[in-house]
């Protein structure tokens, strides 16, 4: 069913703007600076939720608060709806409705979070649904006994739905730490000599050249930064295999993703990663796992803008078996991450799929269509399966 089409409601369902429904307590809520706030056990809500606890309390009973602020209302990272109930406290960026019943108020909480609110919300840089356009939404409300019956439905369905994603994620996490776990092990019951990085590499910083965006010409040559490729542009820098080491930013100590990684071929390369030649590429290999699996957190400077200068970076010790076992190390490293892979593939892939399941049974309940017959759970149970 579209956002207020009246003409494939069922029987008994009717469309009502949120205003008609609810109460609306905004003008009871009152914003407290941190610095002014007392410590205590009671929540004080913001636009996504909990942001403090405080020792006094505005309301005591259960509401609805809905975002009135912030990037959220349009990216939708999390609920823009939510429940409270009990001793609670509000700012000014959350609106707070009050209903009449409690089925309502749930129904109402999951029909929002369904459904996209851009229409209703003003300003890119700074998104902000008010009040006159929050009351203007169209909710598709059905009799009272239709709402408990969907709201029931819908809980034990996502209970079921959050289960197995909360066993997918697991799974996921567990296929990543397999593969570090290994790593781990291997580097440290190896028993061979280590030398520095500078020991065994030579570092080619001094012929990065950084261009700023608007005096690149594009191409199709890999422009590199700090964590890979940034651009492409018409002309290169290196012809030849190197490994490039993150120089600054935040992942040097998140580490969401690589901080070392070989380049080939033509290449152009900015000063927010170091480029190091090795005497030969499998070398270059063993390094580049090696550094991915270990952290440098003493050798990064800096922790609003964390930064590894050339000359820490210079002093990380690296064990360096044979040629030949480096050969066999990256030879099996990489048939075991080729198949952490796979399994994280699948593990995410079911992660995905749970959240179209998720938005295909509020699609229907939002349409009237949970009819009778199998239990909605049962049928989420045997897609859960698949």
């Amino acid at each position: 069913m579209k956002q207020g089409d009246t003409l494939s409601l069922p029987k008994g369902w009717e469309i009502k703007k949120l205003g008609e429904v609810c109460e609306n307590l905004d003008s009871k809520r009152i914003p407290i600076t941190q610095s002014k706030r007392t410590k205590g056990d009671i929540p004080y809500y913001g636009a996504s939720g909990i942001v403090d606890y405080v020792s006094d309390y505005i309301f005591d009973e259960d509401l609805l608060c809905v975002s009135e602020d912030g990037a959220n209302l349009l990216a939708r990272t999390y609920p823009i709806a939510f429940s409270i109930s009990g001793k609670t406290w509000v700012n000014n960026h959350a609106h707070v409705l009050r209903f009449k019943n409690f089925n309502t108020q749930k129904f109402i909480e999951l029909y929002l979070n369904s459904i996209r609110v851009d229409d209703y919300v003003s300003g890119m840089a700074q998104p902000k649904l008010n009040q006159a356009m929050l009351n203007k939404i169209p909710i598709p409300l059905p009799p009272l006994p239709e709402q408990q019956r969907i709201v029931s439905i819908l809980d034990e369905a996502f209970e079921v739905i959050e289960r197995s994603r909360n066993a997918a994620i697991k799974n996921l996490k567990n296929a990543k730490e397999l593969f570090e776990s290994y790593l781990q092990g291997l580097f440290e019951n190896g028993n061979w000599e280590t030398k520095t990085l500078n020991q065994i590499s030579e570092n080619l910083d001094s012929k990065r050249v950084p261009i700023t965006k608007n005096q690149r010409k594009s191409g199709d040559i890999p422009y590199y930064g700090a964590s890979g490729i940034v651009d492409y542009v018409a002309d290169y820098l290196f012809n030849e295999d190197l490994l490039c080491v993150s120089e600054d930013g935040a992942n040097l100590l998140t580490r969401t993703y690589p901080i070392a990684f070989s380049i080939s071929g033509k290449t152009w390369v900015n000063n927010h990663t170091h480029v190091l030649k090795f005497p030969n590429t499998v070398t270059q290999k063993f390094v580049e796992v090696y550094i991915n699996s270990i952290r440098i957190d003493d050798y990064v400077s800096g922790m609003a803008q964390p930064k590894l200068n050339q000359a820490m970076l210079n002093k990380i010790p690296i064990p360096i078996p044979s040629i030949e076992e480096q050969q066999t190390i990256v030879r099996q490293l990489d048939a075991l991450r080729a198949e952490t892979q796979k399994l994280e593939a699948v593990y995410q892939k079911k992660i995905e799929d749970l959240e179209e399941l998720k938005k295909s049974i509020l699609q229907k309940a939002f349409a009237g269509e949970l009819r009778g017959g199998e239990p909605v759970e049962l049928k989420t149970e045997k897609a859960v399966a698949v």
